[in-house]
């Protein structure tokens, strides 16, 4: 490694949450330096994000159209833009920063419709820019093991699919309590139209994918807000048919009381069946039909090449949360040092979520929004 990568970031200012797991992700195996940002649409916070990090005062930006402007002219300029602002800021701020040719890591959703998602896809290929979505689910060790063992075809034809995505924080209305967090996730505004279904549906899908790899050909979605006066959905069921055959179904609600970050995955085959819990995110529980079921370790001699790779520690001192943003970070750097340092890279190597998951996502969100707003109708999903 001959320099760092150097990134920028739009969005995390003071008292964000997100923003600061992105930080201390991209730190954690010393690929990248934060070197620039515009961290709030108030100035003053921004400076004093900007300082307590260390940045130069220079590279403090007081907008990130101005940011996109002055760091693509410097010879030291930043190499990519890691944008962690709320869900309707994610294209317009993408799109500056693709035009000055700089490569985006992005938080989820994409975007607030598919059309903005596929219109800033094009921006991306036409510029040929590196661009990854944050759904950090997919860089834990035990869900990459999950996937290895469905592609060596462990578990046979897949017939079942359950994902649900459970939390309890928004079982009262605290959005009018001053909360940050609650006020823009139930904003439609800045959210999007998708409340709960677009801040953690859209996990349970995506992991779905990730894992199997089936497409879904049609849903049928029952969407509802429980919380009087709220202005997005609070809970969601669908049932979902995937191309080849396979059922399935996922639940997500944010008024499930006794619920965190419940997120979980079952798949089942015709030769076997897994388990894994995010809540619990070392080990993976696979049972072979008529067979004791056994329990994968993350760091462990059962744990498969593609989670080993991805693993810091040995087995017993957990991983979790953080690690699995920063494999997010650590997969596209290979990609970016491979740009930066004009080498060949095999796109096969890719296991990062890209521009294409967050189309999907857009698209599951509003495919979703029309089942449920024609009584659960069966909807097709157009993946096009």
């Amino acid at each position: 490694m001959e320099r760092k990568i150097r990134i920028g970031m739009v969005g995390g200012g003071k008292d964000a949450f997100i923003g600061g797991v992105h930080r201390i992700a991209l730190r954690l195996d010393g690929y990248y330096e934060l070197v620039a940002g515009s961290f709030s649409s108030n100035f003053d916070n921004s400076k004093e994000t900007g300082k307590n990090l260390g940045l130069a005062e220079d590279r403090i930006y007081e907008t990130y159209q101005e940011m996109a402007e002055k760091e693509s002219a410097r010879s030291d300029g930043i190499d990519v833009v890691s944008i962690v602002t709320p869900n309707h800021l994610h294209v317009p701020i993408a799109k500056i920063f693709a035009d000055k040719g700089i490569h985006i890591i992005c938080d989820k959703p994409l975007a607030l419709s598919s059309k903005e998602a596929i219109d800033l896809k094009n921006i991306v290929e036409s510029k040929k820019i590196i661009f990854a979505l944050t759904h950090n689910y997919t860089g834990y060790p035990m869900v990459r093991h999950a996937r290895s063992l469905i592609q060596k075809g462990e578990l046979g034809s897949i017939r079942v699919v359950q994902a649900e995505y459970p939390q309890d924080w928004l079982t009262t209305k605290a959005e009018d309590s001053g909360l940050k967090q609650a006020e823009w996730r139930t904003d439609p505004k800045r959210s999007g139209n998708g409340g709960c279904i677009g801040d953690i549906g859209t996990h349970a899908f995506n992991l779905i994918r990730f894992i199997t790899g089936l497409k879904v050909e049609e849903l049928s979605a029952d969407i509802h807000t429980f919380v009087k006066g709220r202005l997005v959905d609070d809970n969601a069921q669908i049932m979902l048919r995937f191309e080849g055959g396979a059922k399935g179904a996922i639940w997500s609600s944010q008024v499930a009381v006794g619920n965190e970050n419940n997120l979980k995955i079952r798949v089942f085959g015709e030769n076997g069946g897994l388990e894994w819990r995010q809540e619990d995110p070392n080990y993976l529980h696979f049972t072979k039909f008529g067979h004791p079921t056994q329990r994968f370790t993350r760091g462990s001699g059962s744990a498969s090449e593609e989670a080993n790779n991805i693993t810091r520690i040995p087995a017993g001192h957990p991983e979790g949360y953080l690690e699995g943003f920063a494999n997010i970070y650590g997969d596209i750097s290979k990609k970016l040092f491979a740009h930066i340092n004009k080498q060949k890279y095999d796109p096969s190597n890719d296991c990062y979520p890209t521009i294409y998951d967050g189309v999907e996502g857009m698209k599951f969100i509003e495919t979703v929004l029309e089942s449920s707003n024609n009584n659960c109708k069966w909807t097709q999903f157009n993946f096009d």
